[in-house]
């Protein structure tokens, strides 16, 4: 079955809802003073599957599907959602257009631009595989997991898949659809020596099936958390005060992704609120630094076909060799600040508007080997893995607290240590980062990305970093 087919009989059979039907509450929408409508079908499957001590201790499947109206005038936005999507409850829907007044802008925006349609990823649906074969997945890895140590005592493990079908149609009479699988391994391992307990976690998936998790990327899973773990059993207390520091690859472009992506993305920009408001043109970073976001990498979890209004995702430069080259865009944003879309208007769901959000965001490579970042170091910290975080978008200032890290002491790693936090601002950072390595990387798959209330799947990259200096917090002062 083809992607059109698939979305008539998931969508609009089902609330016997047609083509000439959705002309006809467009027409109902569209008013003097609309600027543009959208109408955004989402049928959706999850499911969850968690095991703990060879049993399964936790499941749910879930099912939804519904219809988000959108009308548009100046910067204003009219927006209803329904979860009973049928012929009169759109049609009831559609009365949000009173709610706009008649002052509108009165201008006919294309939101959707016409491109070819995309495959960067599989089209079927991860809820389909067999529960025995999910299951199975989770026996495994926490069988595998536990024969590797005997100071290993739990491994918790879960596996998620999700099948979302779209159907986005606007008043300028295009329709677009996309079939987004999505799976998720996760796992932690607790070790225990000595009486000291430490914890370890992993995991990756992507927009691909279930049987991506072979024995081989569960061994890599399975490494990682126990490394982290057993590592952690030995470390010290982190010391604190202003350092140089050294950021692993991958997942560490976390705080690229919140510390900076969030501030060049077109809302903020638009409202003056962001750090980054009015620095087009200018340089803000480090001449060795370039940050891009992809949607377009096959099979990442943060890639999309097309965004969340229809419009094709694509590569675009933020930042390119230290000069501030562009925001993230989404139609709305885009035509009031009179810039190009870049096709990052996304939505949590149905029950959700459209805004600026990122998808992989990522720093290219630099010119330094790893090995030479380290040895340029005569004291400071290396922190290749980040647990939580928090930002202020307005002032660029962030947190962020290693989950492993280890001193660097005469240009060569040492000592673990637990408890470093770093501490700084997001554009100052950029302009202290003197060596970036060449060994770029994108995360194992696990990012999500939250902004005013909504949650969606994104990837972050980056390659080795040196940070001239930062504040770093941790519970040793002495050093």
């Amino acid at each position: 079955m083809n992607i059109r087919q698939e979305i008539k009989e998931l969508i609009l059979n089902p609330s016997e809802i047609n083509h000439v039907n959705i002309a006809q509450i467009f027409n109902k929408l569209k008013r003097k003073n609309v600027d543009y409508a959208d109408m955004y079908f989402q049928y959706s499957k999850n499911e969850y599957f968690a095991i703990e001590d060879g049993q399964v201790k936790n499941t749910t499947f879930n099912i939804d599907n519904g219809c988000g109206l959108r009308a548009v005038s100046g910067e204003k936005t009219a927006f209803a959602y329904t979860d009973e999507v049928s012929l009169k409850t759109l049609q009831d829907s559609s009365d949000i257009v009173k709610a706009l007044e008649s002052s509108g802008q009165n201008k006919s925006i294309p939101l959707i631009q016409n491109t070819t349609q995309r495959a960067l990823y599989i089209q079927s649906d991860p809820t389909l595989a067999p529960t025995l074969e999910k299951i199975e997945i989770l026996k495994k890895i926490e069988k595998m997991a536990f024969a590797k140590d005997a100071r290993i005592k739990k491994v918790n493990a879960s596996i998620a898949a999700e099948y979302d079908a779209i159907l986005i149609v606007n008043s300028e009479s295009n329709f677009q659809s996309d079939i987004r699988p999505l799976v998720r391994l996760s796992l932690s391992i607790i070790v225990e020596h000595n009486g000291r307990r430490e914890i370890g976690t992993a995991g990756g998936g992507g927009r691909f099936n279930v049987n991506y998790f072979n024995e081989e990327v569960m061994n890599s899973y399975i490494n990682e958390a126990y490394d982290q773990a057993i590592t952690n059993l030995d470390a010290v207390a982190s010391p604190a005060g202003l350092m140089t520091v050294v950021l692993g690859p991958g997942w560490p472009g976390i705080l690229l992704h919140e510390a900076i992506g969030h501030g060049l993305e077109g809302d903020f920009n638009r409202k003056k609120t962001s750090a980054f408001s009015n620095l087009l043109g200018q340089q803000v970073a480090n001449k060795n630094i370039t940050v891009v976001d992809d949607g377009t990498i096959q099979d990442r979890r943060g890639s999309l076909n097309i965004d969340d209004e229809g419009n094709a995702t694509q590569r675009t430069v933020l930042i390119e060799n230290g000069f501030l080259k562009g925001y993230l865009q989404d139609s709305l944003n885009a035509r009031l600040m009179n810039m190009p879309i870049t096709g990052n208007g996304r939505r949590e769901s149905y029950a959700h508007v459209p805004m600026p959000r990122m998808t992989n965001t990522l720093m290219t490579n630099g010119n330094h080997d790893p090995d030479e970042i380290i040895k340029s170091v005569s004291k400071g910290i290396y922190a290749p893995n980040f647990g939580g975080g928090q930002v202020d978008i307005t002032s660029g200032k962030f947190v962020f607290s290693s989950s492993l890290a280890w001193m660097i002491e005469n240009g060569k790693i040492t000592k673990p240590i637990k408890g470093a936090s770093i501490v700084g601002n997001g554009p100052e950072i950029l302009k202290k980062v003197s060596m970036v390595g060449n060994d770029s990387s994108l995360d194992s798959g696990v990012g999500t990305c939250g902004k005013d209330g909504q949650s969606v799947p994104v990837g972050v990259g980056q390659p080795t970093l040196k940070i001239d200096e930062i504040l770093v917090g941790g519970s040793n002062t002495s050093n």
